[in-house]
């Protein structure tokens, strides 16, 4: 298949700040890293190769625990040699040394359905927001969660009631770390004009 938390502070490590990162927060992002790799792999199998990272926009947050929550973006490269930009999220656990809740999602477009007479609003409809959306949907209900992806080249626009447009796609979990992938579909819903995500659905 193709396819955050107060914050107390936030730590943005560029190019030059990385050099001087402290070694738990190395260790934090380079475990995080890691397991996204293994899960970009896993996803996209022999489609994935050479995962790189993009440091300048790796992000470190510590939350009110013992974690530490991750997000950045990389590229991969795929079966046809073209490189797909990515974005990722992880939390890292300072005590214990392990790495949960990964959120992986291609930074692809849209696809809109094949009803000619809809046109959609593309500016109204955010990927991102969706996905963040569903991903803490997942959570609340599988609290052990051990891994969330998503493939851009499932999303499909679609119309919805009242004039929405609603954003549709399947996605991986991982229920708890150990357990199998499974395969979800969900299912966004925006509001014309200024983009309000007014509902989620996910079904396993």
């Amino acid at each position: 298949m193709k396819s955050s938390l107060l914050l107390f502070a936030t730590l943005a490590f560029g190019t030059a700040a990385h050099a001087a990162m402290p070694a738990d927060a190395t260790k934090a992002a380079d475990s995080c890293e890691a397991a996204v790799t293994e899960t970009i792999k896993e996803m996209r199998g022999r489609d994935a190769s050479e995962v790189q990272f993009n440091k300048d926009k790796r992000v470190l947050s510590p939350t009110t625990g013992e974690e530490t929550d991750i997000k950045g973006a990389g590229r991969y490269r795929s079966a046809t040699g073209a490189s797909t930009p990515f974005t990722y999220g992880c939390a890292y656990n300072d005590k214990t040394g392990a790495t949960s809740g990964i959120v992986f999602r291609d930074a692809g477009g849209l696809r809109a359905s094949e009803e000619k007479a809809w046109q959609p609003d593309l500016m109204s409809v955010s990927p991102e927001t969706c996905e963040t959306a569903v991903a803490a949907a997942l959570k609340q209900k599988h609290p052990r969660v051990g891994r969330i992806a998503f493939g851009s080249d499932s999303r499909q626009l679609k119309p919805a009631p009242a004039g929405r447009a609603s954003l549709e796609g399947i996605g991986a979990v991982q229920r708890a770390p150990g357990m199998n992938l499974v395969q979800f579909s969900y299912r966004c819903e925006f509001e014309p004009g200024n983009g309000k995500l007014v509902a989620v659905q996910t079904l396993e």
